[in-house]
């Protein structure tokens, strides 16, 4: 793992200049947790099935950059992808501490459609060195609730973005061995919003000195903050022969320490020193990934892949918020998450040198332990991928790729308690309908 808060003008510009290409961002995490796996269109055809195997373009430096050893002369690529989540939540009889209801609105279609967008290049170095750089968004998440919904105590607004830049090399170790070594200069910047239920810390802590309502009188709070990181990958390919080729990838975990201002508003502001604009503080680790594939083409026209991933998301066990106001006490989400696998597998189809046709399949298991640990910030469940792509080739130097997936996602309980941490935010009960469509394009440029 990489750390460190990082000022070189130079990242400073590059955040920049990435932020105006990722302007609209990271609606609701794709894969586990909040991991974007959206980082190829062609290998999104296949549910990214042997993504750490197949080396078909400039986008394995992200999936093993092991792969640039397999790419002829140099290539350039652009991607975007477009998802459309859908999360809306269904009350189950939540209330707050006293006992009382929350209201009536369920907040709506909690989720944001976004765009993730994706940039690499590859190219030769030398008869034995090749480069490449990756520009991609790996972790993200966005979603939005009216501010008078049921759960505004637990999370209103939730926004996440990073921006990652990826060099990398790869090198041949044998006529079967090839290795890639990258480095990841990430940036992140996060955005969370909830109410503050005033009028029952009024009751509670002041005697109503104040007069306050509980579920009534609220007030806001919107923390944001950003930081830049480091970390790595590393991966190596085997070719089994002429057909065959295996694939392993590491993606180390990024600690971030995150800085920034938390914004109050109420009608409790600056009372007894609580509820002051301060700034805030939180360190987030980011999983380490793995990755082990396996490609096999059965002839000139078909081939086949699988994969298998594995998420570090055990390292996430809370989300703490530490505000510079002695005063004001620590916020606190406990999350508890555990690793996550996912599985994949597909087929291509190229019936002559111009088209080829992508499929695949994948199931992706939910890092989260049960209903009692669902946040509505990241409502997510075990999900079932359903993919298909199309690539064709305009010319020697010029091709295009398509894809669609559909994910299939459980409901998805939430049964929160108005005790410990959650006391003042209610007990927060109900179910999700959850689910995704991701429309993809992606320009190859060989030159």
């Amino acid at each position: 793992m990489g750390k460190g808060r990082l000022s070189p003008p130079w990242l400073h510009f590059a955040a920049i200049a990435c932020s105006s290409i990722f302007t609209i961002y990271c609606s609701q995490a794709q894969a586990a947790g909040f991991q974007l796996i959206e980082q190829s269109v062609s290998g999104m055809g296949t549910a990214y099935a042997g993504g750490a195997a197949q080396a078909q373009d400039a986008t394995t430096i992200y999936f093993n950059p092991a792969g640039m050893t397999h790419l002829e002369g140099r290539q350039a690529m652009a991607a975007v992808h477009v998802v459309v989540p859908r999360a809306e939540f269904r009350d189950k009889g939540s209330t707050h501490l006293l006992g009382a209801g929350l209201g009536s609105s369920e907040g709506g279609d909690a989720g944001m459609t976004g765009i993730i967008p994706n940039l690499y290049y590859s190219g030769k170095v030398s008869n034995d060195i090749y480069f490449g750089l990756g520009i991609n968004a790996p972790f993200g998440l966005g979603t939005e609730y009216g501010k008078d919904w049921i759960g505004r105590y637990h999370a209103v607004k939730s926004e996440l973005l990073t921006i990652n830049i990826n060099p990398a090399i790869a090198f041949r170790a044998g006529d079967q061995i090839s290795i890639g070594i990258g480095i990841n200069a990430q940036y992140i910047d996060a955005e969370l919003t909830n109410a503050i239920d005033m009028g029952a810390i009024d009751v509670i802590t002041f005697g109503n000195a104040f007069g306050l309502t509980p579920g009534a009188d609220d007030g806001f709070v919107k923390l944001k903050g950003d930081d830049w990181s480091m970390g790595y990958n590393i991966g190596v390919l085997f070719d089994l022969g002429e057909q065959t080729r295996l694939g392993l990838h590491y993606r180390s975990g990024i600690r971030h320490d995150i800085k920034g201002d938390a914004d109050f508003s109420g009608p409790l502001t600056g009372v007894g020193g609580l509820f002051a604009d301060t700034n805030v503080k939180s360190r987030v680790t980011l999983p380490a990934m793995a990755s082990a594939s396996v490609f096999h083409a059965i002839n000139a026209r078909w081939a086949v892949m699988a994969d298998l991933s594995w998420t570090n998301w055990s390292r996430l066990k809370e989300l703490r918020f530490d505000f510079s106001n002695p005063l004001q006490p620590d916020g606190v989400t406990t999350l508890k998450w555990e690793d996550s696998y996912r599985y994949s597998i597909g087929a291509t189809y190229r019936p002559d040198r111009r088209w080829t046709y992508r499929s695949g399949i994948a199931y992706d298991e939910s890092p989260i332990p049960g209903p009692r640990y669902r946040t509505p910030r990241i409502p997510g469940e075990d999900r079932a991928w359903l993919a298909f792509g199309i690539g064709y080739k305009y010319s020697d130097q010029l091709s295009l790729d398509f894809s669609y997936a559909h994910l299939f996602m459980d409901d998805a309980k939430i049964r929160k308690t108005a005790v410990g941490e959650d006391a003042l935010r209610g007990a927060l009960r109900g179910n999700y309908d959850l689910s995704v469509d991701i429309i993809s394009a992606q320009l190859n440029w060989a030159f």
